[in-house]
């Protein structure tokens, strides 16, 4: 199998979960708006707020130093055990810590955050259930960057699975409010870490080394402002909605940004597969390895926007059949988001942790928060939730604009300007017009021709790139059902 229909193949393995993450938020979406109020889940995107933020903390940015020092000593198995033990030591000991001033806080942060201390313990479990979602990612990471796509996709539906399950069982049956859905993402991220552990420890004799240690978190340090200016950067427009406008408006922020957040999800299953192969080209050709990455990645950059575009123009639809009358003021929030996650793909690449130059990192979300915290204000008193939402647009395009000028400066990634910038030219357009449509009403034949015309435009562009040609659809063709199953 060549190295190309491996990656196909590792591709089509990883939309596995995709489409269970992607499905299930849907059934989700379908039946808790209709059991919860718009400020049910306003109160869980403000308690998310908080436990995303104190994960921020928590993992020091460990995650990001663990994956770029994994290819570092990939050809060495103790080393390796090593580097994956002695991060998930530090950041849970870090967890104790911070678990612990959470509860001794928890109803005085409860008032700060969600305006009633009466919250304290959906602020509580919220942090502990993110933390125990958010720890998997050491194990995942290691099944991403050995190229283990089965073991990787099976762990995140099964994960998937049980929240699903937990949640209707607490929410939809049991009827205990939102905090069944924190409690839900709890018990299933201490199962499957549990179950995840223990085959690691077969795999792996469990060590520690407080030399790897340091090394990483001389990487990792540095990631810890960023870290925790980028949770503020991503959670201060629901707090500031909260704040300024009303708690129903964070519930309907937080159902689009969950449907948008579709995109980001397709786009992190994407870069599972190119993100390894670009550390490898970045490791094994140093600089000269900029044109080989930039012309590696223009079809990832196709594949990416095209679940962005196709969420935009069909955001309307997918309210109407899954949310009441209540909702629909999501509709714009979503088509607004998806043109946010799709400019991110430029974001995902590691030319500044590659470089070391994690330092920058930090500089550059100090100004992106205060970037969208000038934003946030202005348009939130005027628009409410929907002002949220052209906000993080608005700062999150100059932002990144700034962002790849800088990684550029330390390492040259060769793009292909011209094939990239049509992508982007044909999407844009098609969601200028998906808002336009949506505000100016016509009739709804017409709306579904326009929407067509724009998806016959993309698929032309791909084959005009050479992006969908015979030779990629057979091999696609080919991999499903999908071969053999990669193995620990």
């Amino acid at each position: 199998m060549t190295s190309k229909e491996i990656q196909i193949k590792n591709g089509l393995i990883y939309l596995i979960p995709l489409a269970v993450n992607s499905f299930f938020p849907f059934i989700v979406i379908s039946v808790f708006t209709r059991i919860l109020t718009k400020e049910d889940f306003g109160i869980w995107g403000l308690a998310q707020v908080y436990a995303i933020f104190a994960n921020g903390l928590t993992n020091f940015g460990m995650l990001t130093a663990y994956e770029r020092n994994f290819f570092q000593f990939r050809n060495d198995k103790l080393k390796s055990a090593h580097l994956l033990y002695s991060s998930l030591t530090f950041v849970l000991v870090n967890f104790c810590i911070i678990a612990g001033l959470t509860y001794y806080f928890r109803n005085s942060l409860a008032l700060f955050v969600t305006g009633s201390m009466e919250n304290g313990r959906i602020l509580f479990f919220a942090f502990c259930g993110q933390f125990f979602y958010g720890i998997l990612s050491y194990y995942l990471t290691f099944f991403k960057n050995s190229e283990q796509a089965f073991d990787y996709s099976k762990n995140v539906v099964l994960f998937s699975l049980m929240n699903l399950i937990f949640s209707l069982l607490f929410v939809a049956w049991l009827h205990i409010g939102v905090i069944g859905l924190i409690y839900a993402q709890l018990l299933s991220g201490v199962l499957v870490f549990l179950l995840m552990s223990i085959k690691f420890f077969k795999l792996l004799k469990p060590s520690f080394s407080m030399g790897l240690l340091r090394e990483s978190i001389l990487i990792a340090y540095p990631l810890t402002p960023r870290i925790f200016l980028g949770v503020i950067n991503s959670q201060f427009d629901k707090y500031m909605i909260g704040l300024l406008a009303s708690i129903g408006g964070v519930g309907i922020y937080s159902i689009g940004q969950k449907v948008a957040s579709a995109v980001f999800s397709i786009m992190t299953a994407i870069q599972n597969v190119f993100s390894p192969q670009v550390y490898k080209k970045m490791f094994d050709n140093g600089e000269e390895g900029g044109r080989m990455v930039g012309q590696y990645l223009t079809p990832f950059a196709y594949v990416c926007v095209a679940p962005a575009l196709l969420v935009a123009l069909f955001s309307e639809e997918i309210f109407l059949v899954l949310t009441p009358a209540a909702f629909h003021d999501g509709i714009d929030i979503v088509i607004i988001l998806s043109m946010f996650y799709a400019v991110m793909f430029f974001g995902k690449q590691p030319q500044l942790v590659f470089a070391k130059k994690t330092f920058m990192t930090s500089w550059l979300s100090f100004f992106s928060v205060g970037l969208n915290i000038a934003f946030n204000i202005s348009f939130i008193t005027k628009w409410g939730a929907l002002g949220a939402a052209w906000a993080t647009l608005f700062s999150g395009l100059i932002s990144e604009i700034i962002s790849f000028i800088i990684s550029q400066h330390y390492y040259r990634i060769q793009w292909e300007y011209k094939k990239v910038g049509l992508i982007y030219a044909i999407f844009f357009s098609a969601t200028v017009i998906a808002i336009l449509m949506h505000h100016y009403p016509a009739p709804y034949e017409i709306k579904v021709s326009i929407k067509t015309i724009f998806l016959i435009l993309y698929a032309s562009l791909g084959v005009h790139l050479d992006i969908i040609t015979k030779d990629n659809l057979r091999m696609v063709r080919n991999m499903v059902p999908l071969g053999s199953r990669s193995t620990t």
